[in-house]
């Protein structure tokens, strides 16, 4: 029996985690997050973090030699070229991780959150494809407040990714997540149980 691989994502700040933390505790699903694959390709000593450094020098480490994810984002958001030159490192490294962990999990159905999911083209590495939606306006407010940055800074972010209208439309699935949790998961239960019953 083939798996059933539900690639998650959405623009950022649209609640790509609270969708992904319910599918994990409800219905007891394994999650694989592509954040957590890709502060592994920059962890001190990778070949990654060393290419990182070489090329913005030694103000893009901390003193404890970790990335400085504060500097390498006011470069890579301002700078359409070097965001490339980093992603270009990191996404092959992702997109690996993923694989194995997929050829290595017993689940029958595993959820892959990955923010950058059409960015990245990692599309093939899916069976269907959920996009967490939300509106502008509230996108920007909750990334403001979640990551502490200003108006200018927050926008850089949101468009450094393809437009949620765009992921919309080549999405199986469109969560609409602009009104209440409760209905956000409601949502959720409608699309899951209808999948697992295919």
């Amino acid at each position: 029996m083939n798996k059933r691989i539900i690639g998650l994502t959405g623009g950022i700040a649209t609640g790509k985690t609270t969708v992904a933390n319910y599918l994990a505790s409800a219905y007891n699903l394994p999650i694989l997050d592509a954040d957590i694959y890709a502060r592994d390709a920059v962890a001190v000593g990778s070949p990654i973090l060393d290419a990182i450094a070489q090329r913005y020098g030694q103000q893009i480490l901390l003193q404890d030699g970790n990335l400085n994810r504060q500097v390498l984002g006011e470069i890579i958001f301002n700078q359409q070229d070097e965001r490339n030159w980093v992603e270009n490192l990191i996404h092959p490294y992702v997109s690996d991780r993923f694989r194995k962990a997929i050829t290595e999990s017993s689940a029958q159905t595993l959820v892959l959150v990955i923010p950058l999911l059409f960015e990245a083209q990692m599309t093939n590495v899916v069976t269907e494809i959920w996009v967490v939606r939300c509106s502008p306006s509230q996108q920007l407010q909750r990334l403001i407040q979640r990551n502490q940055l200003s108006q200018k800074q927050a926008q850089a972010r949101i468009n450094s990714q393809i437009s949620i209208e765009e992921k919309a439309a080549q999405a199986d699935v469109v969560l609409d997540n602009s009104s209440t949790l409760e209905i956000l998961l409601q949502q959720v239960d409608a699309v899951f149980e209808k999948g697992s019953s295919n």
